[in-house]
């Protein structure tokens, strides 16, 4: 990959901005995938987490784009409501068809927890808004999700998988299997029941944030490097 990531603003209305980072892969590596990952509630793009999946994955020969959401952006704590974070989400995409270095490439698209989850709720909406004759997310190749927030810890029964058997794209769900968010067997669970086109990566002992407890046979580094190798494999 590039040294260092190119730095873009993203116009989401007319009083609204969000700062994205571009992650190109190394051109002798470059697949043509554009994967866009939008962070998690309580962190940005900065946070070690995403600056890690971002930059290996672009080691890998993907080009990755992050972004923060608009109150992320602004310095407040508290996410914005359903539509404007989908909006947001929906400004990023439209800015990756059109980067110049981006052309040709197809779109991916995920994120952290939250993140993830707007991501799943925006080509859900788009496939509604096309209505059943056309595939809206046919500029959509994919969805990669880094910790589904499936349900509220501690509230099972409040799940947030409605709108996920309207999605026609495939999708990737990388789950700790003690995810407070929705464990490895509960994801299992609706991907089984909804007949989702979807893919199970289960991180053995992980959490929320796909960390294994020191007693796992495998180290930390090792875990997240398996992790990116299979979305790459799954892309691929």
């Amino acid at each position: 990959m590039n040294s260092s990531p190119e730095n873009l603003k993203v116009s989401i209305n007319e009083r609204d901005s969000v700062t994205a980072l571009l992650y190109l892969a190394a051109k002798r590596d470059r697949k043509g995938i554009t994967l866009i990952l939008g962070h998690g509630a309580g962190a940005n793009q900065l946070h070690p987490f995403m600056q890690l999946f971002a930059k290996g994955l672009a080691a890998r020969g993907l080009d990755v784009l992050t972004f923060n959401f608009v109150y992320m952006e602004q310095g407040r704590r508290v996410p914005d409501p359903k539509a404007k974070l989908e909006s947001c989400y929906r400004a990023v995409i439209e800015a990756a068809h059109k980067h110049s270095k981006l052309k040709g490439n197809q779109i991916v698209i995920g994120g952290k927890s939250m993140g993830g989850r707007i991501a799943s709720q925006v080509a859900a909406a788009m496939e509604a808004d096309a209505g059943p004759d056309s595939s809206a997310t046919a500029s959509i190749s994919g969805l990669v999700f880094l910790g589904y927030p499936l349900h509220p810890p501690g509230n099972p029964e409040k799940l947030r998988d409605a709108h996920l058997d309207q999605i026609k794209a495939p999708m990737l769900f990388v789950q700790g299997a003690r995810d407070a968010f929705g464990t490895e067997d509960e994801i299992r669970g609706v991907i089984k029941r909804l007949k989702l086109p979807a893919t199970l990566h289960a991180i053995e002992g992980g959490d929320h944030s796909l960390k294994v407890p020191k007693s796992s046979s495998l180290t930390q580094e090792q875990v997240y490097e398996s992790a990116m190798d299979t979305i790459v494999t799954w892309l691929n």
